[in-house]
């Protein structure tokens, strides 16, 4: 397929990623400030986030809305450099055993922003909690990110005491982990935030709003928490107390909570923003073509996800029984025309999604793990065999198929993907599926609390290894915790595979484990892929430093106004 690029400068710049994307690139993708567009001053960036983060809570939060600001308010033991690398951040060595299973972590001398030292124990405590069911408010959805070490998984399902887990203090300054078995990104994973220190005294104040307010939210990164006004502004200011300060150029980031796409477009024209994200799709074209904009790789999947839960048996017993048969999954994801959503609705510049695993998640000889096996192959879907498997599973033409509802976040571009399926859905398939949206915090809410038949989602890589995409959809106990599994979807022979993937050592053995693993998540389809993301940008010339992971994060801590 003829994929929509970059001009090339803008492309150079883009496939740095993540080298600091506004480095004084001369993107023609940046809006110059020669169009009357200044700057508020040269020590603030403003910046639309979108809707509020449902929680800033590093163990807690799963969405790259809430992990850029958590990016900046907080470092792990390592941070990750231009190269998407992890380096030194809060340790300032270590040392790995020969055997790859001991990780002995020196901690440097740094201060949280109130001044009060960072120590080892507290990293011991913000590991704990994440892997504990019992945390307050709600057990973590990435507990599963902690599961490499060892007695993890154990500890999580009640089989091990807290002791019991792989995570040694000897003094204040050394923390030593112990893992299940060897894992080649686990230095990565300590850069994320579910493994970022936390203080035990600020979370005992409040657990579940600690960290909506300055006085609790206290960090021990290049930002500190100013101020959180729901709907209108977060505020960051420059945190004197971190250990690299003297690095951090920015005094402050305004970061815009408005989650309208259109009304967020018109505020960057007006000069009002100096970046944004994720303009409306009907305006993309126009913007890439006026150099407005640009294209950058991200590492993610756009695709919806299938209620398979026993509980929805009570709620909707027809939806039920439809949705439990792999035909009908397949047929849904058959009868949708992917070239069609990338063309006249998304506009972005999107790669059909024939599997889960996105484009740039590397396997075991660096090659694209996405290109071994293209399990859906048609970008304009599959019609024919759609209204076959639709009519084998009991459902001829439509015929006493059930009205399902297909859910989203409230949201032009998401509103505009659901409209245009339905109606491939209808007119392939003869089926008719109610719409229905939620604000963002709800709707994530109620994807993880079941509440949904079909519902929109998307999945962007914790670290750059198929594992990342493929351990969401390990199973959980009953009605219990899944973690980021927000099907349900049970399958006692991808467990084993992904089991026997997490502690295989022989990366290329481990590759064809996570090969078949797919293989078994497309087969039964509790997922339906649609296009794997790229994300554009609008920002203006005078930002720069600003860093753009591929991983969807955004890096304050060296931009500056120039």
């Amino acid at each position: 397929m003829k994929k929509r690029l970059l001009n090339a400068t803008a492309l150079a710049c883009a496939l740095t990623l993540g080298v600091t994307l506004f480095a004084g690139c001369k993107t023609g993708g940046s809006e110059s400030s020669k169009d009357g567009n200044k700057p508020k001053d040269k020590t603030t960036v403003r910046y639309n986030l979108g809707a509020d983060p449902k929680t800033l809570d590093p163990a807690l939060n799963t969405a790259v809305d809430g992990a850029t600001v958590l990016q900046n308010l907080y470092v792990g033991l390592m941070k990750t450099d231009e190269k998407e690398q992890p380096v030194p951040g809060v340790a300032q060595s270590y040392e790995i055993s020969a055997d790859k299973l001991t990780y002995t972590f020196k901690l440097r001398d740094s201060k949280w922003s109130d001044g009060k030292p960072v120590t080892a124990e507290q990293f011991k405590y913000a590991w704990l909690r994440a892997l504990d069911p019992k945390t307050q408010p709600v057990p973590a959805e990435y507990a599963y990110q902690m599961f490499y070490i060892k007695n993890g998984e154990k500890f999580y399902k009640g089989q091990a005491k807290p002791e019991e887990v792989g995570i040694e203090v000897p003094d204040a300054k050394t923390i030593r982990v112990t893992l299940e078995a060897p894992c080649p990104y686990f230095l990565a994973l300590t850069a994320f935030p579910t493994y970022f220190p936390v203080r035990q005294d600020m979370i005992e104040k409040d657990v579940k709003k600690w960290w909506t307010a300055k006085e609790t939210a206290i960090s021990n990164g290049p930002f500190k928490l100013e101020s959180l006004a729901p709907k209108s502004k977060l505020v960051l200011v420059k945190n004197p107390e971190y250990y690299d300060a003297a690095k951090v150029k920015l005094e402050k980031v305004d970061m815009d909570l408005t989650d309208d796409r259109q009304t967020a477009l018109a505020a960057y024209t007006k000069g009002e923003l100096d970046m944004m994200e994720s303009p409306p799709p009907q305006d993309i074209p126009k913007l890439l073509k006026e150099k407005k904009a640009v294209i950058a790789p991200y590492l993610g999947t756009y695709f919806y996800v299938i209620n398979m839960r026993p509980s929805l048996k009570t709620k909707n017993p027809a939806a039920y029984e439809a949705l439990s048969k792999p035909q009908v999954r397949k047929a849904l994801a058959l009868a949708i025309d992917k070239k069609s959503i990338i063309d006249n609705v998304s506009k972005g510049g999107q790669t059909p999604a024939w599997g889960f695993v996105p484009m740039g998640i590397k396997d075991d000889k660096l090659n694209d793990f996405a290109m071994a096996k293209k399990y859906m192959e048609k970008e304009n879907g599959d019609p024919e065999q759609a209204k076959k498997l639709l009519a084998d599973a009991g459902y001829p033409d439509g015929k006493g198929f059930p009205k399902l509802t297909l859910k989203y976040n409230n949201n032009v571009g998401h509103q505009n993907m659901a409209i245009a399926i339905q109606d491939m859905w209808k007119k392939t398939l003869g089926i008719d599926i109610q719409l229905s949206n939620e604000e963002w915090a709800v709707f994530q809410s109620s994807r993880n609390n079941g509440d949904f038949e079909i519902a929109r989602h998307g999945w962007i890589a914790d670290y750059n290894d198929p594992m990342s995409f493929l351990d969401m959809w390990i199973s959980g106990e009953g009605e219990g915790v899944w973690g980021n599994n927000d099907a349900h979807f049970k399958n006692d022979r991808y467990d084993d595979l992904i089991r026997k993937a997490r502690v295989e050592i022989d990366l290329a053995k481990r590759t064809q484990l996570l090969h078949e693993a797919e293989a078994i998540l497309m087969e039964e389809m509790p997922i339906l892929p649609i296009y794997f993301y790229t994300n554009v940008l609008c920002f203006k010339d005078y930002v720069k430093g600003v860093r753009k992971s591929p991983l969807g994060f955004l890096y304050f801590e060296t931009a500056y106004i120039e």
